[in-house]
Formats: structure tokens, sequence, C-alpha cells
């Protein structure tokens, strides 16, 4: 009990939407009776408004034979049997549209509280459901208190707003035996749609109420401790040092490729200790040149070494070199703003090299 309490305790933590989908998918849902009820008794309001007359004179006529005659049937005879089975068609026929009407008040009750949702998890046979001191816990427990409390109290309001609707009309009770039976049926309808109407208007605040505190009860029963969320976390996004590990992973071995592309750049600009930019540009197959290595601080100490052990052009521009850094990504090529000063860069290098007509040129640009 103590380590069921310290348990309890610990989960301080909102349910995640993982931990509701998976209690939805048990069967375990946010549901309150009182919902039920109330859409219960709504159909019934309107079947007794609507159906109550119609209803009344045909149960009246199927039961008048056994009422007015009743001396005209024997008892074990077969005409008795063929009277009941005539009798219980004829009502039962009256009755199949309003029990319907019921029937599909419960079932929107449930759909619009937990949706269209089929588990089969609940109905599988459990030891748990089989324990006597589990089940004298689950009776005698405060949830089971409360719920007592609760419908005594609904049952005490209910019958009280009967009670001062009835009061008034007390009277005429007594007299509903002098009463035609169109009269009679009249009388009860008008009562009883008086009723249940005032009924539902009770039930209406009762069902809320009840609704919002099964709800809160259920997100309590799903809260989860810190390490539980950690649990979670990790099944669901991976572990993150296992993460970590992976993203290092790839992000050598993507600096390996773009190292692996710095021998065959045309240039290599800097700033020139803080960032490097490797150009490649093929005057056939690009149509401007392409970043295709950069980095900062030790990875641009980097590919400046590789540069200058493969004889690439290492050229100082710290604008040119901050703005392509920020401006383009590995492996696009650069934007149509800084195509006047790439190009002065571009051509150097290839005077540098021969393959332009010009003059000697410094390495700063």
């Amino acid at each position: 009990m103590a380590e069921e309490s310290q348990d309890d305790s610990q989960k301080t933590e909102e349910p995640t939407q993982r931990r509701l989908q998976e209690a939805r998918e048990k069967g375990q849902f946010a549901r309150s009776q009182e919902i039920t009820h109330w859409f219960v008794l709504l159909a019934a309001t309107i079947v007794i408004g609507v159906f109550g007359k119609t209803i009344g004179e045909g149960v009246v006529r199927g039961l008048y034979r056994f009422i007015a005659s009743p001396h005209l049937f024997r008892i074990g005879s077969e005409d008795l049997r063929a009277a009941l089975l005539e009798t219980v068609t004829q009502i039962g026929l009256i009755l199949l549209l309003p029990l319907g009407i019921v029937m599909a008040a419960v079932l929107m009750a449930g759909f619009l509280q937990t949706g269209f949702m089929i588990s089969a998890e609940s109905l599988k046979p459990k030891l748990e459901k089989l324990s006597p001191l589990k089940g004298a816990k689950r009776l005698f427990s405060l949830r089971s208190l409360m719920e007592f409390t609760k419908g005594l109290g609904k049952i005490i309001v209910v019958a009280m707003v009967i009670a001062l609707l009835l009061w008034p009309d007390w009277t005429l009770i007594p007299t509903a035996t002098s009463l035609s039976v169109t009269q009679f049926v009249h009388l009860i309808q008008t009562l009883a749609v008086r009723v249940v109407a005032s009924v539902v208007a009770v039930m209406t605040v009762i069902a809320a109420l009840d609704f919002l505190f099964q709800k809160h009860q259920h997100l309590k029963q799903l809260r989860m401790s810190k390490q539980e969320l950690k649990e979670e976390y990790k099944q669901t996004e991976g572990d993150p040092m296992v993460k970590a590990r992976l993203r290092q992973i790839r992000m050598e071995r993507a600096r390996r490729r773009m190292m692996a592309a710095v021998p065959e750049a045309d240039v290599v600009i800097t700033n020139p200790t803080h960032f490097a930019i490797a150009l490649k540009y093929d005057s056939d197959s690009m149509q401007a040149p392409r970043v295709t290595a950069k980095g900062a601080d030790q990875i641009a100490f980097r590919i400046r070494e590789v540069a200058e052990e493969n004889e690439v052009p290492v050229v100082e521009n710290p604008p040119l070199t901050r703005a392509l850094y920020q401006s383009v990504e590995l492996d696009e090529e650069v934007p149509p703003e800084h195509y006047r000063a790439v190009a002065e860069v571009i051509g150097y290098v290839m005077r540098l090299k021969g393959r332009l007509p010009g003059g000697r040129a410094t390495r700063r640009v």
C-alpha cells in the first residue's frame, strides 16, 4: 500500500498523447453514465411528447378485452393463447419505434463521448477480477463511495423535482378513474412530459458536472512519472545518446566526403582564419560556381590544409567568404548577387594557372 501511494505521488506529469491513445485502445475512456441517462431521458421526453397518445391508446386497445370481458377467456384455452399472442404482437409493434429511438440515443451518447472505437481488451479474462480481496478494495474504495454518494444525491434531487411538479396536480389523481380513455391518456401524457422534461433539465447540470469529473479522474489515473516520460521518449524518439552518436557518425561521413572534394576544387577562399569555402566551376556543366566544401574554425583550417597539400589556390576574401558561408549551402551554386565577386576570384585563379591571359595578381582579392 505504501509503495502504491508512493508511486501515485510520483505521477505528477500530464499523460502524453501516446499514453491516451494506448488507454483508448484498451477501452479506457472518460465516460459518464449520467450523459447516457440524459440522452435516454431526452429520447423518452420526445417519445412521450410525440408518440405518447398513440402508445397509450394502442396499449389500452390491446388490453381492453382482458379488462372489459375477462370472463370470456378460459385458462389454458386456445382462444386465450391466441389473444395473448395478438396483444403482445400489437403492443410490441407500437413500442418498436419508441424503443428504437431510445436505443439510438444510447448509441449516440457513447459515440459523442468516445467516438467510434471497438476494443476487445476489456473483454479479456483477468485473474485480478476474480480476486475477492481486490474486489473488496474496489467495492469499498473512495471512488465507490463517491459514486454512491453521487447516485444518492441525484435520486434525492430528482425525487424533489418530481414531487414539486406533481404536487399542484395531486388532486387530479383520485378523479382519474372517472375520465374517459382519451382523457386519461392525455392526462398521463401531460404529466409525464412535464416530469421527464424537468428531470432532463436537472440532469443537464448533473451530466455536465459528472462528465467533467470523470474526465478529470481519467486523466488523473493516466498521469505519468518523470521516469515514464523518459522511457516513452526513448521508445518514440530513440535513445538520445544513440541519436547523438548517429548524428555524429553522419557528420563525420559528410565531413570526409566534403574533404575528399577539396582537392578537386578550383579555389578556396578564406576569412582568413575563421571560415573557408571551396568553389568548383565547370563552364560546360555548371551555370555558376558551386560550393563543394565549407567550414568554420577547425574545419576551415583543415580545408585550407588539404587545399595547400593538393596545390589548390587559397585566396583571402573575408567579405565574400562570410557572405557565402551564411547564404550558400553545401553543393549549391553561388547566387546571382555574388556573381561579380566570385567571378573576380575565379578569373584571378585562371590567370594564375595560365588559363586566361592577363598579368600576375596578388593572392589577396
